[in-house]
């Protein structure tokens, strides 16, 4: 198995990693095994080609079956380390406020990885074009870079704090 480069690197707390792997390790055992009985269960009941029991079970089998992949990756790409300091540098696992310059728009962000963050909360990974431009800069620095082709975004990091779930 190859080391991952940074680019595919997953920027996770302990805890989070913990707790993925935690549900992983439910995925694989108990979960999956819930649902294959269901399958084998709708199954026995006959005619399958009328079978909602079956064809939802079996819908189920695959989206456990592909959260399992998403999560042995992901596991696999981890970079595990404590929240970052609380210095007002920019990198990931850092909760950061920015001032669109020329919208006067303000925006607040998880910087880091999806998987570090809250449903619904807004991530930006170091990969993006916005990501790349202030990963390792510092609140009061002004930075540009390329939202779309030929669009030059100009953003002023008003504050970088250490986010918590």
């Amino acid at each position: 198995m190859t080391e991952p480069t940074t680019g595919d690197v997953v920027w996770l707390t302990q805890a989070k990693y913990d707790e993925l792997e935690a549900e992983l390790d439910h995925l694989r055992g108990p979960g999956r095994a819930e649902v294959v009985q269901r399958v084998s269960d709708a199954r026995d009941e006959g005619d399958l080609k009328e079978n909602g029991g079956y064809h939802a079970a079996r819908e189920e089998l695959g989206k456990i079956d592909g959260r399992i992949e998403q999560l042995v990756d992901m596991l696999r790409r981890a970079q595990v380390g404590e929240p970052p300091a609380d210095d007002g540098m920019v990198e990931p696992g850092m909760w950061v406020t920015i001032n669109l310059v020329d919208h006067d728009l303000r925006q607040e962000f998880l910087f880091g990885s999806r998987e570090m963050a809250d449903e619904g909360t807004t991530v930006f990974s170091p990969q993006s074009p916005l990501g790349q431009a202030i990963n390792g800069k510092h609140r009061g620095d002004t930075v540009e870079y390329e939202a779309n082709p030929g669009k030059r975004v100009k953003a002023e990091i008003l504050e970088a704090v250490p986010y918590s779930s």
